[in-house]
């Protein structure tokens, strides 16, 4: 009973490790697809993203780390949209995707340049994950004031 009880509790918690991964990856590769929209990813853009997974969505420094090295190198072999946005809706609270979309915002402008490209970018993300664009907007907002500061 009582080694049936431990495989529970170990099958739970690597089911929330496979989730935790999940989510890491589709938020570096999301944040990676935002820089890279541009055409290129500066130092900026990978620090600025580092720094958003680490202390905004409370990632491990290490798995970000790995996570964001495979993500950089895959760059060129995307998913859809569609692929980022659905588990997001179905995985993320209302607060936490208008997070996402603030920090996407900032990675953008991390560089100095905001390209059509990215502002499309953001746009249909926030579309698909229904943040209104009065939300989006006040995340871009918010966005410029902290990299001003």
């Amino acid at each position: 009973m009582i080694n049936l009880l431990k495989n529970i509790l170990n099958n739970q918690d690597s089911s929330e490790q496979r989730d935790n991964n999940k989510n890491l990856e589709l938020l570096c590769g999301l944040m990676i697809e935002a820089a890279y929209t541009d055409g290129q990813i500066d130092d900026t853009e990978l620090k600025k993203i580092k720094f958003s997974l680490i202390e905004i969505f409370k990632e491990d420094s290490n798995e970000v780390e790995i996570v964001l090295n495979a993500a950089v190198k895959n760059k060129n072999n995307s998913k859809s949209l569609h692929h980022y946005t659905s588990y997001i809706n179905k995985n993320f609270a209302d607060d936490k995707k208008l997070l996402l979309i603030e920090t996407l915002w900032e990675i953008v402008l991390s560089d100095g340049e905001v390209h059509d490209y990215e502002s499309n970018l953001i746009r249909r993300l926030a579309g698909l994950l229904y943040i209104s664009d009065v939300n989006s907007g006040n995340a871009r907002k918010r966005a410029l004031d902290k990299l001003s500061n």
